[in-house]
């Protein structure tokens, strides 16, 4: 049954003619004194060393890089296995520069045995859904994939990331884009991660989804790191039941404790408490995620141009999201231009302005003066509008 399974494997790899080939030369050296790798030209060498010029000359590293990836490698005498993994993977689409990422992050991907460990890898792949390309590209974010079992692990990671995300394309997605989307245990730490937010910080898993669905990292750390930013997160004073919470625990990740400590510097320059800047991150987590440079010329814009106090900005501190260059300027130069026209009144609102989206904005500030204020449209050209980050 096993060799069936295989057999229809390697078949829709395009490799039974490989495995027929391996198959009639085990036979014909089972009942001959010929040489197989002396048939078959395999290099074997009684020196541990070769393997270095090997990965110079098949592979195409350097000498320096193939010595240090050359280690892990000391047991093998043959280049068999290497000649099959790498002629395996040239034919599934990867390049030179993809193999040589592969072998860097794992040398040891070069002693398995192709029909055993790698083709049911990429047929598992390919019945998900994933083209020729998709596939490289998800080996080269998860090379680990490589190395584990399809049914015991990859299945069952399948089935649980499915579940969290709500959709199968989510999980492909990821899969393509995100670094080591499926290298957490399932039973070590999603399991544990998912109970120690719903049972002890009383986190419905709904809400964790929504976050997930942009981050899976956040429970794909160890326990203990998660339990820490929960620590982080109550130390500002972010009740567990809000609906923030969960974000803030994403923005902390994202933020290693001295950038942390830089930002709470950073605003205490311009006068903010730290009550005040708990205040802010509670109510948009997110901003922690920024360049201390950028962070720093929003708050200068706020202040020193628009006019706003430290303490109103730390109270709408969901301002600091906007982007600056295409979103703040632009969107405070027309309101100026009106307000110089005598055009706009106090009753709208910066802060609700910049909430607009880009259609609504147009529509409700800028359409309606074209004619009388063509200078409105040159801003806007000139510095572009996006969505603010």
């Amino acid at each position: 049954m096993a060799a069936a399974t295989l057999r229809s494997v390697l078949r829709r790899n395009g490799l039974l003619p490989l495995f027929e080939t391996c198959r009639l030369r085990d036979l014909f050296f089972l009942s001959s004194s010929v040489d197989p790798a002396a048939a078959v030209g395999v290099t074997i060498s009684p020196d541990p060393n070769f393997m270095v010029e090997y990965l110079v000359n098949s592979c195409g590293f350097s000498p320096s890089e193939a010595a240090k990836f050359s280690k892990p490698l000391a047991r093998l005498r043959s280049t068999e296995k290497p000649d099959a993994v790498v002629h395996f993977m040239r034919s599934q689409g990867f390049d030179g520069a993809g193999i040589r990422k592969v072998i860097s992050r794992n040398p040891t991907h070069l002693c398995v045995k192709v029909e055993k460990n790698l083709a049911p890898k990429f047929q598992f792949l390919r019945d998900l859904g994933l083209s020729e390309s998709d596939i490289a590209d998800a080996i080269l974010k998860n090379d680990f994939i490589l190395r584990l079992d399809v049914h015991r692990s990859l299945v069952p990671k399948l089935e649980m990331w499915e579940s969290l995300l709500g959709s199968r394309e989510l999980v492909l997605k990821h899969l393509k884009k995100t670094r080591r989307f499926f290298f957490s245990s399932v039973e070590k730490t999603l399991h544990p991660n998912l109970k120690f937010l719903r049972d002890e910080c009383g986190i419905p898993e709904e809400r964790v989804s929504v976050v997930l669905r942009s981050h899976p990292q956040l429970i794909s750390q160890k326990p203990e790191s998660l339990q820490a930013l929960v620590a982080r997160a109550d130390e500002l004073g972010m009740p567990r039941q809000s609906r923030m919470f969960v974000r803030t625990l994403d923005a902390l990740h994202n933020v290693s404790q001295e950038r942390f400590e830089a930002k709470v510097e950073l605003m205490r320059s311009f006068g903010w408490s730290e009550s005040e800047f708990s205040s802010a991150v509670r109510k948009a987590p997110t901003f922690l995620c920024m360049s201390l440079d950028m962070l720093r010329r929003k708050v200068e814009f706020f202040i020193n141009v628009v006019g706003y106090t430290r303490s109103f900005i730390a109270d709408k501190s969901y301002l600091l999201l906007f982007c600056l260059q295409k979103r703040v300027i632009p969107r405070f130069r027309v309101t100026e231009m009106l307000k110089s026209k005598g055009l706009l009144t106090g009753q709208a609102k910066f802060p609700y302005i910049l909430q607009l989206s880009d259609t609504k904005f147009l529509e409700k500030f800028v359409l309606p003066h074209e004619e009388n204020v063509p200078e409105l449209l040159d801003i806007l050209r000139v510095e572009g509008v996006c969505k603010g980050k």
